[in-house]
This record gives C-alpha cells, structure tokens and sequence, in this order.
C-alpha cells in the first residue's frame, strides 16, 4: 500500500502547493493516481498565508482529491477562538493565548484582514475575526480529525501516550504531546507518522517518523512516501530513502511454556 504524508505548513501555501507538485511527479513516475495524501496539522499560524492554505484543502475535497487533513495543535488554538465564546487551549501556557509573539494567531488573522490592535478588547477581536473568517472554514477546522491509521500505519500531529490504546487516547496528547513519546523506544504496534516538533530532516526512528521540518520558522515543507515498511522523502530529483537511525526489530513472541 502506498500513502503519502505531508508535515507541519503552518500558513505557508506556496510551500503546499509545492509538496502537492513533489506528489504528482511521484504519481507520474509511478503510474499512480489514487493514492491517499494525509496533511499532518498545523495548517494556520506564523506563516502569511494560512486562509490560503484551508482555501486550498477545501477546493481539493471539493474536486474529491484522497486528501486526509489532520488538526494540529495551532489548528485547534484558532477553532477555539472562534466558537461562540472563545476559549483558550488549556494546554497553553498561564498567561499565554493565541496571540502571543511567536504563537501564530496574528499573522493567522492578518491573512483574513483582520488587524490585532494593542489595547483591543478581546470580545471586540472576537467579533471582528469571526466576520471576517468564513463559515466554512470555521466548520472545516471544527471538523478536523486528530488521528488516522492503516493496517500498518498511525498517522497523528504530535504523538501518542505510550502504552494507551488509540481509542483511549485523549485529543491533548495527541495534538501536544513531545517528550514522553520522544522518549519512548518501544515498538507501538504500528509506526506512527508525526510532525508538531521540529527537527532538522525527516527522521525515522524506528517505531516513529517524524516529518516536521521547521516550515514554522520559514524553512521548507516536507513530504515522504511510505509503501510497506519502506519510507522516502520527496524531492526535485525524486526518492531520497530515509531508514530508522537504529535498526529497529519487532520483539519475538514469546515461546510458550511446555
């Protein structure tokens, strides 16, 4: 089975069109057409062009492309600020909110026309961002999944709880979770595709593969390939292979006692 996976785009449009091309070629070179491309969350904040971006997933749903979006934890920072009432992630920071230096809101409501004045009202902003953020994309973000797996593959923004089922698993750990799972090196059953933590290139770790290259901060977007156990990294030239850091053995089962 082959399935392509897209990291962290954080407001960047031309960087997904880009991954979107990189895909396209590799269909061409492979002769396929149907295979499923899962966007790994954070769609909004930092970049310029986040209202870009979802314009861009949802023209995609409409033309029926096998597009599988996942939230992230920025996607869910902004569909928080726009329900109703607004509310702040609990995971945040005390004191902190989505319009931090460094968090993304502002720029993410720039993209909408939407200024962010120094000594505004937050019901003000409110009501400011949330005519000028169109239904659909407020339902669009709302509806976001968290998770998708295969037989073989578990495809999530941050990680998992180790040792929880996925059923179990809460939408927290699976938008912002970093070091216990980091941590982990125990096999989880299934490889687990995951951006939210920035690392340098595309990393295979032997149970997890971590996609989010830093698109945040400015730098380019990745894309990967994954048929079977085998992972590529997308590029201009075509396939790069990307293999665990350490080599990685599923454990035996254990013989049974006589």
């Amino acid at each position: 089975m082959r399935i392509y996976a897209i990291g962290d785009i954080h407001g960047y449009r031309a960087e997904l069109e880009r991954a979107h091309r990189l895909i396209a070629a590799d269909r061409a070179r492979v002769g396929d057409d149907g295979a499923q491309v899962v966007h790994l969350g954070d769609l909004c904040d930092r970049g310029p062009d986040t209202r870009g971006v979802i314009d861009f997933l949802l023209a995609g749903a409409a033309r029926g492309e096998p597009w599988i979006t996942l939230k992230g934890n920025h996607d869910r920072l902004m569909s928080y600020f726009l329900e109703d009432e607004p509310r702040i992630d609990p995971y945040m920071l005390v004191g902190w909110s989505w319009f931090n230096d460094g968090v993304g809101g502002i720029e993410t409501l720039a993209s909408y026309g939407v200024a962010v004045a120094k000594k505004e009202r937050l019901y003000q902003l409110h009501e400011r961002a949330r005519d000028a953020v169109p239904e659909t994309h407020k339902a669009f973000l709302a509806a976001l999944p968290s998770s998708y797996e295969t037989d073989e593959l578990l495809f999530v923004h941050a990680g998992i709880r180790p040792g929880v089922p996925l059923d179990e698993q809460t939408e927290t750990d699976l938008l912002w979770i970093r070091t216990e799972f980091h941590d982990d090196k125990r096999d989880h059953g299934k490889l687990v595709i995951h951006g939210h933590t920035p690392v340098k290139t595309v990393t295979h770790y032997g149970n997890r593969l971590n996609i989010d290259t830093g698109a945040g901060y400015g730098r380019p977007i990745s894309v990967v390939v994954i048929e079977g156990h085998k992972v590529w990294r997308l590029t201009e030239a075509g396939r790069e292979r990307v293999k665990p850091a350490k080599p990685f053995k599923r454990p035996k089962p254990a013989k049974p006692a006589n």
